[in-house]
């Protein structure tokens, strides 16, 4: 095994690397795995990330937990980042909303040295940005931006996102309705009705 293995971007104890120098198949496949393995999700990360709408006296009581142990179990999860933040989903056309939202397909050139990050974190700092994934396929990053109307979005394509240096080409495309955000179906259906199974 080439000792760059051993420069690998995940941290090795004294004793896997001895493995790793014994060039023994079966270890090394098995530590190579090993940060694949899944952990189960805290039951407090599952509830919160489901957006249960619960009081934190019903959820501690649910945990079996005090209120004051669930508020520092949320703290310490806030300060290590594994909670990024609190979204509430709104029924926009109810509240007579009238955002624009587009999807654009960004075909970008890798920075040397950067990769696709850099230019990736300066396109995700821009306001009207609320998505910036990267991407496999025909393009290189997925964003998603909201503007008052199609003039706004139209105009931070062609001024700001398209004028960025390495940036290639880019897609829009205007979203027209939404039926689904983040695991909620944002359109009323009637009591009891079901979709249809086809065989």
């Amino acid at each position: 095994m080439h000792n760059s293995y051993l420069n690998h971007s995940l941290s090795f104890s004294q004793s896997q690397r001895a493995i790793f120098q014994k060039k023994d198949a079966k270890f090394l496949l098995f530590l190579w795995l090993m940060p694949l393995r899944i952990l189960p999700m805290d039951p407090l990360l599952k509830v919160l990330n489901e957006g249960a709408p619960l009081k934190s006296a019903q959820l501690a009581a649910m945990l079996n937990l005090t209120e004051a142990e669930l508020a520092a179990k949320i703290k310490a999860y806030e300060a290590d980042h594994i909670i990024m933040g609190y979204r509430t989903i709104l029924n926009e056309e109810k509240l007579g909303l009238k955002m624009v939202r587009a999807v654009i397909e960004v075909k970008i050139t890798p920075e040397r040295g950067g990769g696709f990050d850099r230019l990736a974190e300066r396109i995700a700092k821009y306001s009207e940005v609320r998505t910036c994934l990267l991407m496999s396929g025909g393009f290189d990053l997925l964003v998603i931006v909201e503007g008052h109307d199609l003039r706004e979005v139209a105009t931070f394509v062609s001024e700001k996102l398209a004028t960025i240096h390495g940036v290639i080409s880019t897609a829009t495309h205007f979203m027209l309705k939404i039926y689904k955000e983040h695991g909620v179906l944002v359109t009323e259906q009637p009591v009891g009705e079901r979709l249809a199974v086809t065989p």
